[in-house]
């Protein structure tokens, strides 16, 4: 299909520029493309480097040995990569239906709060408490998700519009309960709660905070979203929904069941991360329980194209990124803001790419007919 056509003569040579659409995009090449307009991201973000008065040479090294390059650095990749993770699988899985879930930071805090509440104040018994928490951070994230599910189908209200709300409603909810009515009472007015019972901590690895449930639930979960999408009848119609939701609906396919179906398994997700964040990492709900996790996650979700076993890869990668930025921010003594330039300026180069995953550009010089 032809979208756009121009011609330009040079000299006696005329040079015509056609996009058309791919025909059949393939995946090897979609994960070239994307992985190209990553590394093209690079130079861009080392002019800031270059204004801050830093090296970018000298910054990226740091970056990627400070992630990568020990086994610490490792080790705390991986704990920003449980959050991160669920949040970009469960985000992965949404999109692929064309669900523009942009709540995972609120889902993610209504998880922790809701963890909180059945640490510190239900009569859980010691030995069910984990199990009990993973449960209710699952249920209070696919409920946050759940509403903004039911106007996109009842209302045809825009989910962008309503998830990206409610992440703020979720931190007024937050801020009141931890400098109100839970607010601890031995933490000297801080605006965080008391410390939760060792029964109700998430076990970690020894010598490391990687909280060992959490890390199986990813793993878990990715593999058998995996399966959902390209080894079953449900994931043919996730996808065939957020393809042609016409033709799905031409075919007898619910896209209001299907928009349920995804939101709940990615605002459960969400809600895990939260689980993690709070009963594996904090021991407490404080009021900045999640540094943005919700919304860095949709990085790596559109960086591994939507397919949860690139997404996982995507999101250890991004949070090597992360710990690295963490690292520059001390020994270069840069801003922490740069930290989120560097991976808002990946995430908008990856959505650029994502035009040459669907579109391919063609240029015909005289006879001669070059396509990227």
């Amino acid at each position: 299909m032809l979208i756009f056509e121009r011609t330009v003569s040079l000299m006696k040579t005329s040079l015509n520029i056609r996009i058309e659409k791919r025909l059949a995009a393939s995946k090897t090449n979609n994960i070239i493309i994307r992985v190209l307009f990553t590394i093209l991201s690079f130079p861009f973000i080392g002019i800031w480097f270059a204004i801050y008065g830093v090296n970018p040479l000298d910054a990226y090294i740091k970056i990627f040995i400070g992630g990568f390059g020990s086994s610490y650095g490792l080790s705390e990749t991986i704990v920003k990569m449980l959050p991160i993770g669920l949040c970009a699988v469960g985000l992965a899985i949404a999109y692929k239906a064309r669900v523009l879930n942009i709540g995972a930071e609120g889902q993610l805090i209504m998880g922790s709060i809701t963890t909180t509440w059945v640490a510190l104040y239900s009569n859980v018994p010691p030995g069910l408490a984990v199990s009990v928490m993973l449960l209710a951070g699952f249920i209070a994230g696919a409920a946050w998700a759940i509403i903004p599910a039911l106007l996109k189908t009842k209302l045809g209200v825009n989910e962008v519009i309503v998830t990206l709300m409610m992440n703020y409603i979720s931190l007024s909810i937050l801020n009141y309960v931890v400098t109100g009515p839970w607010r601890g009472e031995a933490q000297w007015g801080f605006p965080q709660t008391d410390l939760f019972p060792s029964y109700a901590r998430l076990p970690t690895l020894a010598g490391t905070r990687i909280h060992y449930h959490t890390l199986a639930i990813l793993l878990a979960s990715t593999i058998l979203l995996y399966i959902l999408i390209y080894k079953t009848t449900i994931g043919y119609e996730i996808k065939l929904v957020g393809n042609n939701p016409d033709a799905a609906r031409y075919a007898g396919i619910s896209l209001s069941k299907t928009i349920l179906l995804v939101m709940v398994l990615s605002g459960g997700l969400a809600g895990i991360a939260g689980v993690g964040e709070v009963a594996g990492i904090q021991g407490r709900l404080i009021r900045g329980i999640s540094p943005g996790y919700g919304y860095t996650a949709i990085i790596p979700a559109w960086l591994g194209g939507l397919d949860p076993l690139a997404t996982l890869a995507a999101s250890f990668f991004i949070s090597g990124l992360m710990v690295g930025g963490d690292n520059i921010q001390v020994s270069l003594r840069l801003p922490s803001g740069l930290v989120y330039l560097f991976n808002g300026t990946i995430l908008l180069f990856v959505i650029s790419g994502e035009f040459l995953t669907r579109y391919k550009v063609v240029l015909q010089v005289g006879e001669r007919r070059i396509w990227i």
